[in-house]
Formats: C-alpha cells, sequence, structure tokens
C-alpha cells in the first residue's frame, strides 16, 4: 500500500507505524564532524530521496543521537496551522487539507513515518517544526527555489539555535551543482561550517509520484551506519522500503524539472 487518497487511509498507517530505534551506528569522526557543524552553524542538513520508508526513524535516530528539538522539513509551509494542530495532539483535519493539494501530491516528501514519528516526538518533549518550501513565481529558476528556502531556514533557525534540516538531496549540497545553486549552499554562505549528511540508499524500493526502485542491492541486516568518507558525512542504508505516502489526483502543473527528492545518479532530484 504504498499510496493512499483518503484520510482514514492515511490515518490508518500512521497509527500502524512502528517506530523501533534502526540501531544507527555513528562513527566518533562522523559523530564530531556532525557536532561541529551543529556548533558552528547551528544546522546539520540531512539529504534525502523522498518516498523511503525508513527516512523518517533516520530522523528520529538523529534527533536523538545529537539531542535536537528543532526541525525543518522540505514541506510546504502552507500545512503549518494544520500540522501544528495535530501536534498538539488533535486530528488531521479533512476539509482543512482538502484545500492544500500539495500535501496530497505523492512525491514522498510526506508520509505516514514523517507523521508518525513527528507525533511521538511532539508527545516526549519540546519540538519546534519548520516548514520551509512555499509558492513558487512561474518564472523563478530553480535556483531561486532554493534561494527562498534557504531564507526560510535561516528565519527559522536564529544563532545560538541547533536544527536540523532535512530536504531532497539535490537541495542540500553545499557547493553549486549543474542544477545551479542548491538551498545547502545558500545556507553555507550565510552559516560557514554547515555540513550535509547524505543518505545512500544500497537497494529496495521508494515512493515518488509512483514505485521506483534503487539500482541493484543486496539486502543485507545489517545497521545504518554514519560515517565520513572523502570528507563528507554518509549515511549507509543498506536497504529501503517504500514509504505510504498521501496522492490524489493533482491540478496540472509546469514541469520544472527531475522529480524531487530523487537520488544522485541515474535518478536526480530537483
Amino acid at each position: 500500500m504504498p499510496s493512499v487518497s483518503s484520510l482514514p487511509a492515511l490515518l490508518q498507517a500512521v497509527a500502524g507505524f512502528e517506530i523501533a530505534d534502526p540501531g544507527l551506528v555513528i562513527e566518533p569522526a562522523a559523530q564530531a564532524a556532525a557536532r561541529r557543524s551543529l556548533d558552528e552553524s547551528g544546522l546539520l542538513l540531512l539529504g534525502e530521496v523522498h518516498g523511503v520508508r525508513e527516512n523518517p526513524v533516520l530522523i528520529w535516530a538523529l534527533i536523538q543521537a545529537f539531542g535536537l528539538t528543532r526541525l525543518a522539513l522540505e514541506w510546504p509551509e502552507d500545512l503549518a496551522p494544520v500540522i501544528g494542530a495535530f501536534l498538539a495532539g488533535g486530528d488531521l483535519a479533512e476539509r482543512a487539507l482538502d484545500d492544500h493539494w500539495e500535501f496530497w501530491s505523492g512525491d514522498g516528501r510526506i508520509s505516514a513515518g514523517h507523521l508518525a514519528v513527528l507525533a511521538e516526538r511532539a508527545a516526549a518533549g519540546p519540538l519546534d517544526l519548520a516548514l520551509f518550501d512555499g509558492t513558487v513565481g512561474a518564472d523563478w529558476s530553480w535556483s531561486q527555489r532554493d534561494q527562498a528556502m534557504a531564507r526560510r531556514v535561516l528565519a527559522a533557525s536564529p544563532p545560538g539555535t541547533r536544527t536540523l534540516v532535512v530536504a531532497g538531496n539535490a537541495h542540500t549540497v553545499t557547493s553549486d551543482t549543474d542544477l545551479g545553486t542548491p538551498m545547502g549552499a545558500c545556507l553555507a554562505g550565510e552559516r560557514p561550517g554547515v555540513q550535509e549528511i547524505r543518505i545512500s540508499y544500497g537497494g529496495g524500493r521508494f515512493y515518488n509520484c509512483e514505485p521506483r526502485r534503487f539500482g541493484a542491492g543486496v539486502r543485507r541486516p545489517r545497521p545504518p551506519r554514519l560515517a565520513g568518507r572523502d570528507g563528507a558525512l554518509v549515511l549507509d542504508l543498506c536497504w529501503a522500503g517504500e514509504a505510504v505516502v498521501p496522492q490524489r489526483a493533482m491540478p496540472a502543473l509546469v514541469a520544472d524539472g527531475p522529480p524531487d527528492g530523487d537520488q544522485r545518479g541515474p535518478v536526480t532530484g530537483r
């Protein structure tokens, strides 16, 4: 059941999502680098492929490992009142969500697992949540969208705070790419020392508007591991599963690039 089109079905998937400690292994050098990023810039970036079932559990594990209470997600900022009410112990308001087609886009950035983890974190203690995607102008370039996202992240993460920032992995790179200037590079210009953790998916499946598959991989019972590699921070996940994603038929949009949050390599995020 990789996608659901009704709120009751989504809430059932949220209730059934098991939040289990993934046993994240963090190598000492990687832990030191991540803490240095938080200490120097107040930010730690996590680049994901949208639509992977394990993504929210990895977010949970990083929040636990680094004692964080602030989280910023590449979700539409207009959803903040609805999600805020849900985290305060209320229900997801179906009528309100009917007015937010972005919630039902099916691109995988929002999933049953994310909602379950957010609810668990909010119930366990303070959670400052920021949503930093927003309306894109008809004439905006890819870089302009990322610049706008970076501005929202900075506004929600004042100096002296420590925030985990999660986005599709094309947006979290801290230098220019073939697509343009990503959010991560914009943040690095304002907050020197910020570092990106890139999730590396060894194999399996994910759901981004439709079922998709990572490259060939061998399923192994190995815990995820955060390590330093060639000067970068990489979180290795050996095998990925499809997330349960809210999806309904969307109004026609003008395409501005490949599907959001896909992995670098054969499939590239925008």
